[in-house]
């Protein structure tokens, strides 16, 4: 067994363990959806869609919902953060619905000094960037998540037969926020923590994957129906870093869900040339970004690996006819691929007009 995915003190082997006796797939309730057929591999009757991002700035309800609510607070007002979630499936007709969050939350939970800055994103008060630092970290109680839990389901009752996916940020991300202490283009300081003192980057990198292996194994438990872990940043490494500095942690995530009987999906942002390191970390559907052909994802993985992705988001703005046209290439390059889930090779840009959403569900869903 490979370093990736041998087995950790963060990461105990499991044997198979059975979801919760109301889980929809325990009720069968999600069990036969487009969805999750085509995740598992399958050919279903009508292709699956969902749009990163499908919930949020897009969408006039979501604007008005928020008026006076701050990002995080939205994230842990259980009702709130629920009918986020569902606005994008009444609206558009999507086949998931993807749980409303940020790859903070957890961090926040926890007890670190993080907020979301209009303008900028999450930014870290006070960042990590020493062993004591790390050390000083407090772990992340699962009592804590249970407006989280509250949330999924909320959204699991009203969601019915459509698949909840549940979502979580990845470690290599997360921690570099954290040393950061909010976006970064090049991610120096994380790159000079990476090789400079790789005892205290594991340490925090660990913490990392505990936290949010805690946040993504509590949503599945709760009702979603398969997991998505999001690398934000990933794609500016090399394979070699990568492979030694990133998967090993992932992998501890997807382990944390393993021994449940769902779908795990990982995606990053411009990670053509890593696609098979994350899959090794433990994936069962590699979501592809726009810069890939779905095709040539699939020659690289083995041809035995379900794909998700991969229209460019920029089309939403070219009109139905180029969008379409491009949506369907994108389909005939899917089929390919054991199994392929329609969405973005990215998230929805905030300034999208919801319709041009709308019809293009539509339009993928009469495709023969």
């Amino acid at each position: 067994m490979d370093a990736v995915t041998s087995p950790t003190p963060d990461a105990p082997t499991r044997t198979a363990s059975a979801l919760p006796a109301d889980h929809p797939l325990s009720r069968g309730i999600t069990t036969d959806a487009p969805l999750l057929a085509a995740y598992r591999g399958e050919k279903p009757s009508s292709r699956p869609v969902w749009f990163m991002r499908q919930a949020g700035r897009s969408l006039p309800e979501y604007r008005a919902l928020r008026v006076g609510v701050g990002m995080l607070e939205s994230c842990v007002r259980p009702e709130l953060a629920a009918e986020i979630t569902l606005q994008p499936v009444r609206r558009h007709g999507v086949d998931a619905g993807i749980f409303f969050s940020d790859i903070v939350v957890p961090l926040k939970l926890a007890g670190i000094d993080v907020d979301i800055v209009a303008g900028t994103g999450p930014v870290v008060a006070h960042p990590i960037r020493t062993a004591a630092d790390v050390a000083a970290l407090p772990e992340l109680d699962p009592e804590q998540l249970g407006p989280i839990t509250d949330a999924v389901r909320i959204c699991v009752e009203e969601l019915g037969s459509t698949p909840l996916i549940g979502f979580a940020g990845a470690p290599f991300t997360l921690a570099s926020y954290l040393v950061e202490g909010g976006p970064s283009r090049e991610h120096l300081r994380t790159k000079a923590l990476m090789h400079a003192d790789p005892d205290t980057w594991d340490a925090l990198a660990s913490w990392v994957a505990r936290t949010t292996a805690t946040f993504l194994r509590a949503q599945v438990l709760a009702g979603a129906s398969a997991a998505q872990l999001f690398d934000s940043w990933a794609g500016g490494l090399s394979l070699d870093n990568y492979t030694r500095f990133a998967a090993p942690y992932s992998a501890r995530v997807l382990d944390a869900v393993a021994d449940l009987p769902v779908p795990r999906v990982h995606f990053g942002v411009g990670t053509s040339e890593l696609l098979v390191a994350m899959k090794d970390a433990g994936a069962t559907v590699i979501g592809v970004d726009h810069r890939l052909r779905l095709d040539t994802a699939n020659e690289r993985l083995g041809g035995s690996t379900p794909l998700q992705g991969n229209i460019d988001p920029a089309l939403l703005f070219a009109g139905d006819d180029a969008l379409h046209r491009h949506a369907a290439e994108v389909v005939r390059q899917g089929e390919s691929a054991p199994g392929h889930v329609l969405n973005l090779g990215h998230g929805v840009p905030p300034d999208t007009d919801p319709e041009v959403l709308t019809r293009l569900v539509a339009y993928l869903h009469e495709l023969p």
